[in-house]
């Protein structure tokens, strides 16, 4: 099976990127729901599940710079894995810088600066500090991009930054202007109002987006959800969608085939 890929600053991306949040324990779905993932995903089980992705054309994996994935991705690069890695900074480090550095270490492709660390910069008025960390990035020969829940966030960076990549997510399902982590316990609200508001924005930003959380973390049909997002995707982006494989053991080719489906129909349909 193939996939369609993009390009983002010369790295080939494909259309279909695995989510890391599953196998990092963050369901959005409570402490319970966390538990359950923390337990499943295994490291073993990770690692074939990303060859299962790889199986079914996907060349991008999307996860945190923490040293659990640092560590799970030299294994399965050591054993002959070839997936490229788009880091994500870690809220609980110090700071950003060492994030980025540990991601550089670590053998990223590509860095992007967590939503959660750009929507309580936004709203402390504080995202003028993320252009050094860019240049961070770039200095080191990567694309670097920023995330944000917030349209505000992306918003900005039109108007005050050069990125080669913008991480929408389609739901501002809770408020991080106090904290950049995230609460497992706190209330998570997904509008169908805030997905609207985030697709039309990528509408006009310059560069590629990756348009993530399109399933809403479980809560939307998967059909829906893949045909809504091609709907709004431009050539030029990507989807970012994480698989919990105790409920679904072929969830992954499932998803990427429903995607594959929607992005054949829409090129028929503008034939």
């Amino acid at each position: 099976m193939s996939i369609e890929q993009v390009q983002f600053a010369g790295l080939s991306v494909s259309r279909f990127i695995i989510g890391g949040n599953p196998f990092s324990t963050v369901s959005h779905q409570g402490q319970a729901r966390d538990l359950e993932m923390r337990q499943w995903y295994t490291t073993a089980r990770i690692k074939a599940t990303l060859a299962e992705a790889e199986a079914s054309g996907v060349t991008t994996f999307l996860g945190r710079a923490d040293n659990h994935v640092i560590r799970m991705l030299c294994e399965y690069r050591d054993e002959g894995g070839q997936i490229d890695w788009i880091a994500q900074t870690t809220p609980e480090l110090a700071s950003i810088e060492r994030s980025v550095s540990r991601a550089l270490g670590g053998g990223a492709n590509a860095i992007f600066v967590h939503g959660g660390q750009t929507d309580q910069m936004l709203a402390k008025g504080e995202l003028g500090k993320v252009t050094d960390i860019i240049q961070r990035i770039r200095d080191a020969g990567l694309p670097a991009g920023i995330a944000g829940h917030n349209p505000d966030v992306h918003r900005w960076a039109e108007d005050h930054l050069d990125v080669d990549f913008y991480m929408c997510c389609y739901y501002n399902p809770s408020r991080r202007d106090e904290k950049a982590e995230r609460d497992a316990e706190a209330r998570e609200t997904y509008r169908d109002e805030d997905r609207q508001i985030m697709v039309s924005l990528i509408q006009s930003l310059r560069r590629p987006a990756i348009h993530y959380k399109i399933m809403a973390a479980g809560r939307n049909d998967p059909d829906e959800a893949f045909a809504f997002a091609v709907a709004h995707m431009r050539p030029t982006d990507a989807t970012c969608v994480g698989v919990h494989t105790k409920d679904n053991p072929d969830m992954v080719r499932e998803n990427v085939e429903r995607l594959s489906r929607c992005l054949g129909q829409a090129a028929a349909k503008a034939a």
